[in-house]
């Protein structure tokens, strides 16, 4: 029987056919005739694009919903009632079919297999996205589905910053995702900055909106029209605030967790008394962004300041990390943002001072979204699929006990178990596989899946009272440890161990990797010919916007930032041969 939707708050995004803006996720978890294979007894959180196909006819609308035709900032047009079908969007791959057919067996096993990384990044990248079960293209160009195994990625980062947040007294909120068009054009950079990445809704309900409704591309506006309502004095000060949601910029050049149209992201702004406070808070909330790279992703970045040209639209200043991918090409993976009074002004936040005299406000922003999980994916994976840092990885030990014939399989079964249990009642995150697959399908299965130990049992092990432990980020032999006791306070102590070791070890290799790939440059040429390498060049920096858009245009590299850390002589800049004061990194990025 066809699903009837009765909500009333239903629109169709215009890309070439009819979508509806997601009143539930009947539609989203139907388009793809992808099985995916999850345990009935467990509840796996994902996430399903807001933007959603019509796929068939025999899924019914409603007379009732509002259909809307979403366009990045353009004419918006009505779709007539009772319409609620077009051409399903699908990935298409092209088939000759003059190929001849491939033996079941090398067609079995070019499915399992996924491109190498040092052969074709992009693609591998790809192909890591369905092996390892993290994310599925949405029905509307541009948009995603986070699968249960990416989402968890994104759980964990939520909760480290979560935490970090509230050690500084930032409290959640949440506020609307649709915004008047004449809240986005109150702050001129803003809305210039933005204007070709906005998506608007123009009818709703059969009616002609009295003004057009932006589809959330970021908060600033609508929260500081009710910071002007809430903030009068100086005793409601600092105000801090954080949301979680989902925003929409049109991007037309998709890549799943790295540009998409649809992203989740945490958004924090504040509001201060002073310059001095807002300035304090932009340099926090950026350590913070670093801290989180490196101490839960395992993942090097290079904090520093963005050029005005790549600074936020609306902001005096804005701070990035910046971290080097595995095809060397640079990731912004977070900025905070100092606005000085610029929104204030704008949406007249102002409040009186001990001295009851008006004053405007001085704000922040920040924010990290799930581009994140696209850069620890990029930072660490290798030829065998994903590589995760322990403390990120949803599951951090995959137990695996040997089933062979002959074997007592309840004694084997029941050994599993307790190291489970022991495990996880250390705090780590565990699981069991014993199921009926063979041992290496397992081995694979799970190194693809990024687990960091896989503890294997088998019937030796068990009358040594031992087992084996193999590390995810050590391939074959070198990663293996033979003996390892069951005894729970020692194997606790053993994985905790290990745990740290792989943490270190990925961080280090990232590390190593990054700094080989930044070359020093003292001439423009000596720049060229580092990008054209894929590398990162490092060297003295004064030169103008000009200047910085001939790089862009001639290179296709952009001024990712000026590091926080300088070195003590800089010397002439390599564009202008003036006297420089600090140094500015360029390269190619995502």
């Amino acid at each position: 029987m066809a699903r009837v939707l009765t909500s009333r708050s239903v629109a169709f995004l215009k890309t070439g056919h009819y979508h509806l803006l997601r009143p539930k996720c009947t539609f989203a978890t139907k388009w793809n005739p992808q099985c995916w294979s999850l345990p009935n007894s467990q509840t796996h959180h994902a996430h399903f694009p807001l933007l959603q196909a019509v796929p068939c006819a025999n899924m019914l609308v409603h007379p009732g919903c509002c259909r809307v035709v979403l366009t990045p900032c353009t004419r918006v047009r009505h779709v007539p009632r009772g319409l609620a079908t077009g051409r399903p969007l699908c990935m298409a791959v092209n088939v000759d079919s003059k190929t001849k057919k491939q033996p079941k067996q090398k067609q079995k096993k070019d499915e399992e297999a996924i491109t190498p990384k040092s052969e074709n990044f992009s693609r591998w990248y790809l192909d890591l996205m369905a092996k390892a079960e993290l994310a599925d293209y949405g029905p509307v160009r541009g948009t995603m589905v986070i699968r249960p195994y990416g989402y968890a990625l994104w759980e964990g980062l939520q909760t480290y910053l979560d935490g970090r947040f509230k050690e500084y007294g930032v409290e959640n909120a949440y506020f609307p995702q649709l915004i008047p068009y004449s809240f986005i054009t109150r702050e001129a950079e803003h809305v210039e900055g933005f204007s070709p990445e906005l998506a608007l809704v123009t009818k709703g309900g059969g009616k002609e909106l009295e003004e057009p409704l932006v589809v959330r591309p970021t908060s600033e506006t609508m929260i500081n029209h009710f910071f002007a309502q809430w903030i009068q004095s100086y005793r409601d000060l600092p105000l801090l605030l954080n949301q979680w949601a989902n925003v929409h910029r049109w991007e037309m050049r998709p890549r799943p967790f790295i540009r998409t149209l649809e992203f989740l992201w945490q958004e924090g702004h504040t509001a201060h008394g002073t310059a001095e406070e807002a300035e304090a808070d932009a340099m926090k909330m950026i350590r913070v962004y670093e801290d989180t790279a490196r101490d839960l992703a395992a993942m090097p970045v290079v904090p520093g300041r963005k050029s005005r040209l790549e600074s936020f639209a609306g902001a005096d200043i804005t701070y990035t990390i910046e971290g080097m991918m595995g095809d060397k090409r640079a990731l912004q993976a977070g900025t905070t943002h100092n606005l000085g009074t610029n929104f204030a002004k704008a949406f007249e936040i102002q409040y009186l001072d001990e001295n009851q005299e008006k004053q405007y406000v001085h704000q922040t922003s920040w924010g990290m979204s799930t581009r994140m999980v696209g850069g620890v994916i990029m930072t660490h994976g290798d030829d065998k699929g994903l590589r995760l840092p322990p403390r990120l990885a949803p599951v951090q030990a995959i137990v695996i006990p040997i089933l062979r014939k002959g074997a007592d399989v309840d004694a084997l079964k029941a050994a599993a178990a307790e190291i489970k249990s022991a495990l996880i009642a250390a705090g780590f995150r565990v699981k069991i596989d014993d199921s009926d697959k063979s041992p290496g399908w397992k081995y694979n299965f799970w190194e693809m899946k990024a687990v960091p130990l896989r503890i294997e049992i088998g019937p030796r092990d068990l009358e040594n009272n031992a087992c084996v432990v193999a590390r995810r980020d050590k391939p074959g032999k070198e990663g293996k440890t033979f003996g390892v006791s069951l005894n729970s306070p020692d194997l606790v102590e053993y994985v905790k161990g290990e745990l740290e070791s792989v943490h270190q070890s990925l961080l280090d290799e990232a590390t190593t990797f990054r700094d080989e790939n930044i070359v020093d440059v003292a001439s423009y040429e000596e720049l060229k010919a580092a990008i054209a390498e894929g590398k990162w060049a490092r060297g003295p920096w004064i030169g103008s916007d000009d200047d910085e858009l001939k790089i862009k245009e001639e290179c296709q590299a952009t001024l990712r930032c000026i590091p926080f850390d300088q070195p003590e002589n800089v010397g002439n800049c390599f564009m202008t041969n003036q006297a420089a004061t600090e140094v500015a990194i360029f390269a190619k990025a995502y």
